[in-house]
């Protein structure tokens, strides 16, 4: 690491890229904004924007993903004994990285649940028995999470709209 917040919100680390070139990559960690899901923090991870945050849709190329990847949820690993009775959620900035956290929780199943329990969350809009859908005071539908134990049988054609885990 190269830095540490003493609270665990924030990390930042080297990562070296294909390329040989030396990236900077800074994890946050941030209070879920979502009624529904109290006690979620978000975790995001990307090259630091030089105003205090990060970039998630920047495409980098890692000589290690997995190295990565790793250090990303050693540093959540270590939040979680911190916070124990908070849960950790990871949400891809597009399909691709969502994709990637998909295959992640899969392909590292085993060594994953040693440590975390791994839930996935759809998203619903409730439908009343008059066939209308439940609206909010501009007439947005109101979205709420449904979090369910991870399916590991879901393939990478039914991803979840977003990922979480929290300690065993």
């Amino acid at each position: 690491p190269i830095n540490i917040e003493p609270d665990f919100s924030e990390m930042s680390f080297i990562a070296l890229q294909r390329n040989g070139i030396d990236q900077e990559l800074c994890i946050q960690i941030r209070p879920h904004p979502h009624p529904e899901l109290p006690n979620v923090y978000n975790l995001g991870f990307g090259p630091p924007d030089g105003n205090g945050g990060f970039q998630d849709d920047v495409k980098l190329r890692h000589e290690n993903n997995d190295k990565v990847f790793s250090t990303v949820l050693f540093f959540a690993y270590l939040f979680l004994k911190e916070y124990p009775h908070f849960t950790i959620g990871v949400d891809g900035s597009d399909d691709f990285r969502a994709t990637l956290y998909h295959l992640m929780f899969k392909s590292n199943k085993d060594y994953l649940d040693e440590f975390f329990i791994p839930i996935g969350v759809d998203w619903y809009v409730r439908i009343f028995r008059d066939n209308t859908f439940e609206q909010d005071e501009h007439g947005f539908y109101i979205r709420r999470p449904r979090p369910e134990p991870f399916d590991y049988g879901r393939t990478r054609h039914d991803l979840y709209r977003y990922y979480m885990f929290r300690l065993k």
